[in-house]
């Protein structure tokens, strides 16, 4: 019932994906001016919503790719080839560029308290990396008893983000510029390794039907 390996390959995507200390900065950059309780508010709210966001395409991702005649090998080699360009961002910090320039034109253009909704929900956190990397898991888990344990999956992965942008402050003097341009790198290259295993799979099951 339970495969380990699955579960720790599923839970190891997902938080190279979401990337909670490369978003910890950019979250801070969203609150300023917000007390800690805010904070707390706004991290709470968007962490509920991408959860609730990556839950639904967990249980009907798979659904909805049938209705549109799509097989799940094409979708692996399309998601697969979509968190590669990711980790090629991440590698070369192109995506904390891109997140940083969403951030910041969606605090110019919407009020405070709906960041939690965007951008922090949607795209930063249950961006289309997550959501891709979503549903390529969801075809691992077919049974109910499987799709469960992805969905605990998720909640600790969401958890963990929402635990780093808690103590955000923290982690970005910890970190300091050169400890997330090195951990960011390094998470890159593990998601790159996971998104050729991805497109390798689809080959695989594209070349079986």
């Amino acid at each position: 019932m339970f495969n380990i390996d699955l579960l720790v390959n599923a839970l190891t995507t997902l938080l190279v994906t979401l990337d909670p200390p490369g978003l910890a900065p950019i979250f801070l950059s969203l609150t300023v001016g917000l007390s800690r309780q805010e904070r707390f508010q706004v991290a709470t709210r968007g962490s509920l919503i991408a959860f609730f966001i990556l839950a639904a395409f967990a249980l009907f991702g798979n659904g909805i790719l049938g209705l549109l005649g799509i097989s799940i090998g094409a979708f692996r080699i399309a998601g697969g080839l979509l968190l590669f360009w990711i980790s090629f961002e991440m590698i070369f910090e192109k995506r904390q560029e891109r997140k940083e320039k969403t951030g910041e034109n969606a605090t110019a253009k919407d009020h405070i308290h709906n960041i939690a909704v965007f951008p922090l929900a949607l795209p930063l956190i249950a961006g289309p990396g997550a959501i891709s990397a979503t549903i390529l898991l969801a075809g691992s888990f077919p049974t109910a008893v499987e799709r469960t344990q992805l969905i605990i999956v998720i909640a600790l992965s969401i958890l963990s983000l929402f635990l780093a942008l808690v103590i955000a402050e923290r982690i970005d003097r910890f970190l300091g510029v050169t400890g997330r341009a090195i951990l960011t790198r390094l998470l890159g290259v593990i998601l790159a390794a996971l998104a050729v295993q991805f497109v390798v799979d689809g080959v695989k099951s594209a070349m079986a039907l």
